[in-house]
């Protein structure tokens, strides 16, 4: 699939431009584009840019028209009205902390490819029940990490998962080797301090050590 082609866009096929998906907090426009730049020069690609700050949407809108080797999602999608937000600033996908049917509808009538986040079986058989069978774990760690997964990975051979939330660069690799684990989410590639002096050499480097992470 060619990065600026949405023709049949799934949330699994974001696995397929590399193992990490950064959780990225802007809180200023004008790092919007040059974080972008730095991170798909580093080889990441997928980029979720959270909705909590205020210029967020702004910045998902000047990502989307400045940079197109990036495919861009929003992140922290709570309600309708985020998911419509996200869509109308160019995003090509969206992530959601929880799991809402109405935002899971809401996503597929915008064709806006949903990633959503569970952190209980009920959540799993929720989303499952709606269409939705590749989930974000959220919060990973804290609500059992690794072996949650495992367990998971029983009553629902069928499902596959993006644990975020508390994952390093050094524990990366021990969920990507799970095999219901294609990809996980990192905030550890956007330091906010690396942001804030602008260090994009800098961010370009976390991005390639992501990038070679392999299951």
């Amino acid at each position: 699939m060619a990065l600026n082609d949405d023709e049949g866009l799934q949330p699994l096929d974001l696995v397929g431009h590399g193992p990490v998906i950064p959780v990225i907090v802007i809180d200023r426009l004008e790092d919007a584009v040059p974080l972008a730049e730095a991170l798909v020069a580093g080889g990441v690609r997928v980029l979720e840019v959270t909705l909590r700050t205020s210029v967020a949407l702004r910045c998902m809108e000047a990502i989307a028209k400045a940079v197109p080797d990036a495919i861009v999602g929003a992140g922290t999608v709570r309600s309708v009205t985020d998911a419509q937000a996200a869509k109308n600033a160019g995003c090509r996908f969206a992530v959601s902390p929880g799991y809402l049917s109405e935002i899971g509808n809401a996503c597929r009538e915008l064709d806006l490819p949903l990633l959503p986040g569970v952190a209980t079986g009920s959540e799993v058989m929720a989303a499952n029940r709606d269409g939705y069978s590749f989930l974000k774990l959220f919060p990973a760690t804290a609500v059992g990490g690794i072996p949650l997964l495992k367990s998971l990975a029983g009553p629902f051979a069928d499902v596959m998962f993006c644990p975020t939330g508390g994952i390093t660069l050094q524990t990366a690799p021990d969920f990507l080797a799970l095999p219901n684990v294609p990809v996980c989410g990192g905030s550890w590639l956007t330091p906010a301090d690396v942001i804030a002096r602008k260090d994009w050499g800098r961010i370009t480097e976390l991005a390639r050590e992501a990038s070679r992470l392999r299951a």
